[in-house]
Order: C-alpha cells, then structure tokens, then sequence
C-alpha cells in the first residue's frame, strides 16, 4: 500500500518507468499534506491563551481533517489501483469480435472509474481551502505561514487531480459521461482559484 510507503520509497516508485503511481497518487499526498497543515495548526491554537472563543472550532476542524487526512491517504493507492486496471484492460485479448467488444468495454469502463477517482479528490481537496482560510485567520499566528502552505498544498492537489481526469475523461466514447465530468472539472477549477484567493488573503504576513 503506497500510504505506508516512506518518503523515499514512494518518491523512488514515482521516479520509476512505470505509469503508476503518478500524478493522481501524487496529488493525493499533496491533499493529505494540506489536511495535515491545517490539523496542525487547529491543534497549536487549542488550549492557547488568546484563543480561547476559538477551541471549539479548531477541535472540530482538527477532527475532520483527520479523516480528510486518510481519506486522501487511501486515495493514493485507489488512484493507482484504477489506472492500472486501464493498462491491463488494454492487454486483454483482440483476436476475435467478441473479444474486441469485450476489451472496449473494459477500457471504457476502466477509464471512466480512472477519471471518477480523481474527480473525487479534486472535489474534497477543493474543500480544503475554507478550512486553510479559518486557520490562518483564526488560529495562532505563529503557524499562519503554514496554513498558507496547506492552501497552496491544496490547490496543487486540485489541480494535479484534475489535469488526471480530463486526460481520461477525454478518452470516453460516452458523450454523456465525458460532458458532465469535463463540466464537473472545470467548475471545480474554477471554485478553486476563488477559493485559493480567498484563503491566502487571510494571512497578514
């Protein structure tokens, strides 16, 4: 499982001549990270003094980036997981019509998981920005600076998650599928940029 991979292990599998991991499981690390961040800053701010109207918030922000945390954790290994099953659905045999027919609809519906699982990450990183924007205005200053890194960690993950499922969103035959996830992407970016702005004008530095 990538997650208990460390550091240099996993950054070993991305450097390798293999399509996967890659940028999706990348992506998904750099949300975990940003959920990371902004934990730790929710968790400097609880029980300070001058903070005091702020505890509550911060303890449930701190609670729900733990499970955004391992949501993304396992992420990594679902994005992998479902772009190689695209590479194996294109090895499957292609002798006969049937097989040929049995193979495209094997790649088609691979893809479209290896666009869905990403299109996912994307959505819940896009959510991040709100909180990296409470902790920064809220929480205690002396770690604004990184939950100014969380919203930039987060917009790399939206990112990067979604430059993943246009490339295989833009290989479905389903014109009905591919338009929705393609519309569904691009309001994400764009709730992103927003998001991102908004958050980092909420630090003073």
């Amino acid at each position: 499982m990538l997650k208990k991979f460390t550091i240099e292990q996993f950054t070993k599998e991305l450097a390798a001549d293999s399509p996967v991991p890659g940028g999706g499981s990348a992506a998904a690390l750099a949300a975990a990270t940003a959920a990371g961040l902004i934990s730790m800053v929710a968790s400097l701010t609880i029980g300070k003094s001058g903070y005091e109207e702020h505890w509550e918030e911060m303890e449930r922000i701190r609670d729900e980036m733990e499970e955004a945390r391992h949501f993304f954790l396992d992420a990594m290994d679902k994005d992998a997981g479902s772009y190689a099953k695209v590479i194996d659905c294109f090895k499957m045999p292609k002798n006969t019509e049937e097989e040929k027919v049995c193979r495209t609809e094997a790649i088609q519906n691979a893809l479209y998981e290896a666009a869905v699982v990403p299109l996912r990450v994307a959505e819940k990183a896009a959510s991040l920005f709100e909180y990296a924007g409470i902790v920064i205005e809220k929480g205690n200053k002396n770690a604004a600076s990184d939950g100014a890194v969380a919203a930039l960690m987060a917009r790399a993950a939206t990112r990067g998650a979604l430059f993943n499922v246009r490339i295989n969103a833009e290989s479905l035959k389903d014109p009905q599928k591919k338009s929705e996830i393609l519309k569904r992407a691009e309001e994400l970016e764009k709730e992103a940029d927003g998001a991102e702005r908004k958050a980092l004008e909420q630090l003073t530095l």
